[in-house]
């Protein structure tokens, strides 16, 4: 299922919608024919499997609304709110039913819009807000390649994002919201209010899945100390919930002699769980790895119920067949790929490890135990940290080398501590009574961000590396799989596929040169540093997402004159070269260097045809998005955001000229 998704955004062309149909034909002729050929039946079962993803990415797409194209000016808007996130200074609003021109009915697409820090506003989920504010659609990605905001956007129903430029106005109760937004907003409020700093905000994206409020620099520190995945609630999280909720059911009932002689505790405990758990994953949003979590869990519970294995790789595919089901383009994200490669590496690591832990465990004495706990903390670190850090460098391009020291300390303090002090608190918050444990869970969220704190300032703790290309990821995936699911001796010959996938980065090509789309940064790659031309209004958001691709190398403003990286660059304050084979133009007339270099690279219009020479200009970009160059012994390979891309229902199509004599492109608002 998850190569039939990939196969079909891998195209560069939307398909026609009947090509989803063969899917469950192709199932029906699995199910016939392996009852004469099982082998045929499999083979055919699987290409049915394959054909099911892709048509359900087919189907996705086809049934998302248009992308919204908002206005350049600045617009008055007004829509239902769905959800109120908490920032270091202000508010921001997710709204639904949108209309950005009076009269107009309303969009199919929300919209997220940043409150002024200083607006009184107090919008809560269900309120109609009025405000006038810019807009813009989602970004194309940095470079060609780059991660497709867009795309992200169009599945997941966003239309665009923007800011306030004056005050708002609330209408309270004018429309509807989405289940528990309103009880999320809450207990976020109510959370930051009596924990207060850096320490509420984690504190309130443990219960509620908002991290929009944590500092920036807390939130550094916990990525770069390997303590990120405890802010993204999901695996971990819903395990305590459940687990939690299952052992008291079960000692209450136990500890009421008349109720435990009637019923079956483990039943009630079980049935208790599984509500806890939905109701925690409704509460957090229902993001992806909440949805995975809770397939498993729900599966886990219902295996002990039935007394079948709990935890196997049955329940761990089907819980990934679910989400892929429910939202395909997911499997692109960070998120499902950490997610499952984690629980996939923890399984298998399981089962090799059961027989050593048993005889570790001996005759069950408490030194024994508390090796045993020690050992499996260790090894949970060690195997979810090695399946998800090459997943981690392919998508940020950094490496955590202390992760297990972290987690060691971090987890057993969430678990025993933050997450139960925090289940006490929310169950006692109707009732008024949740100051104890919110303070019990400060105290233990002060103690995890201390230990991100300390590690993060370790030396080295966060590497910048050369990211994975996609074919890299996806050989890992392929390995991982291969080396975790069989249980024969052929399950090694992963490994090989795992070492090319690791050394992808040194075998992949970066590029030269790269022009952002509004063609105010160009980046020249040499020497180990990115070289930047960079004009004004250029966004630095670009020009991070560069350097962390190129393998977090340094960023250097291009001299105004001389040579720079060895002498491969030389610049003038009218031109600058690369190798001899690449120009950037700085002011010098474009017809002076046609011809001389392989590529002609200008921020401005290059008028007319340059004989010899691609040209990547201000008109290339603004029609077909960033530019990435390769220099080659033979010219240069020119790829452009649209060449990658395609034509998808996300990518917009190429713009028109506005009809009048000057046939500029309009310049980009500031």
């Amino acid at each position: 299922m998850g190569a039939g998704v990939l196969g079909y955004f891998a195209l560069r062309a939307e398909p026609p919608a009947w090509m989803a149909l063969p899917a469950p034909l192709l199932a029906v002729l699995a199910w016939a024919v392996a009852r004469r050929a099982q082998l045929a039946g499999w083979a055919i079962g699987l290409l049915a499997a394959a054909w099911l993803g892709f048509g359900a990415a087919l189907l996705h797409a086809a049934a998302a609304p248009p992308p919204l194209v908002p206005p350049m000016r600045a617009v008055v808007l007004d829509g239902i709110v769905q959800d109120v996130d908490l920032l270091p200074e202000g508010r921001r609003v997710t709204l639904a039913e949108v209309r950005l021109v009076a009269g107009e009915p309303p969009g199919a697409r929300t919209i997220r819009v940043r409150l002024r820090a200083n607006d009184p506003a107090r919008p809560a989920p269900g309120d109609r807000l009025t405000v006038r504010a810019l807009v813009r659609a989602p970004s194309a990605p940095a470079y060609p390649g780059g991660w497709d905001f867009q795309r992200a956007a169009f599945f997941a129903g966003q239309g665009g994002s923007g800011f306030a430029i004056a005050p708002a106005e609330v209408a309270h109760g004018a429309g509807a919201a989405p289940p528990l937004s309103g009880l999320r907003a809450t207990v976020e409020a109510r959370v930051t209010a009596a924990i207060p700093g850096a320490a509420g905000a984690v504190a309130a994206a443990l219960l509620t899945g908002g991290q929009s409020a944590i500092p920036r620099a807390d939130l550094a520190a916990m990525r770069d100390s390997g303590l990120a995945h405890l802010l993204s609630v999901s695996g971990l999280h819903i395990a305590i919930v459940m687990g939690v909720t299952f052992w008291i059911v079960r000692l209450l009932v136990a500890l009421w002699r008349r109720l435990a002689l009637r019923v079956d505790g483990k039943v009630v405990a079980g049935v208790a769980a599984l509500a806890a758990g939905g109701f925690y994953m409704l509460l957090t949003g229902a993001q992806v790895p909440m949805q995975r979590s809770f397939a498993m869990a729900a599966l886990v519970t219902l295996a002990l119920l039935a007394g079948r294995q709990a935890i196997s790789m049955r329940s761990l595919a089907l819980a990934a067949a679910a989400v892929l089901l429910i939202a395909p383009a997911q499997i692109l994200g960070p998120s499902f790929q950490m997610s499952f490669a984690a629980v996939l590496a923890l399984i298998a690591g399981w089962e090799a490890l059961r027989a050593p832990m048993a005889r570790l465990r001996g005759d069950g004495a408490w030194w024994r135990r508390a090796a045993i706990f020690a050992a499996g903390l260790v090894a949970t670190s060690v195997l979810a940290g090695a399946a998800t850090a090459p997943v981690g460098l392919a998508h940020f391009g950094r490496l955590q080398w202390y992760g297990v020291a972290a987690n060691a300390v971090a987890v057993p303090l969430t678990s025993v501590l933050v997450m139960p002090a925090g289940m006490l608190a929310a169950v006692l918050m109707p009732l008024g009574l949740d100051g104890p444990g919110l303070w019990l869970m400060g105290l233990g969220v002060e103690g995890v961000l201390a230990v991100a704190r300390e590690v993060a300032a370790w030396p080295g703790a966060a590497q910048g590396a050369r990211p994975m290309p996609g074919w890299g990821l996806a050989l890992y995936g392929v390995g991982l799989c291969w080396l975790c699911l069989w249980r024969k001796g052929w399950r090694w010959l992963g490994v090989p596929a795992l070492a090319v996938a690791l050394a992808s980065p040194a075998l992949h090509r970066q590029p030269d040169l790269l022009v952002s789309a509004d063609a105010r940064l160009i980046g020249v790659v040499a020497g180990g540093v990115l070289w930047v031309e960079r004009q004004r209004g250029a966004s630095g958001f670009v020009r991070d997402q560069w350097a962390r691709a190129l393998g977090g190398v340094e960023a250097q403003p291009l001299p105004t004159e001389g040579e720079a990286a060895g002498g491969a660059i030389r610049c003038t304050p009218g031109a600058c070269t690369l190798q001899g084979a690449a120009v950037l133009l700085r002011g010098t007339p474009a017809d002076t260097q046609c011809g001389r270099a392989a590529v002609v690279v200008s921020a401005e219009p290059v008028r007319g045809r340059c004989a010899g020479s691609q040209v990547v200009d201000r008109f290339a970009v603004w029609r077909n998005g960033a530019h990435a160059v390769r220099l080659t012994e033979t010219g240069a390979e020119v790829v452009s955001d649209r060449d990658w891309r395609g034509a998808r229902p996300w990518v917009p199509p190429v713009p028109v000229p506005r009809a009048r004599g000057d046939d500029l492109p309009p310049a980009p608002v500031e």
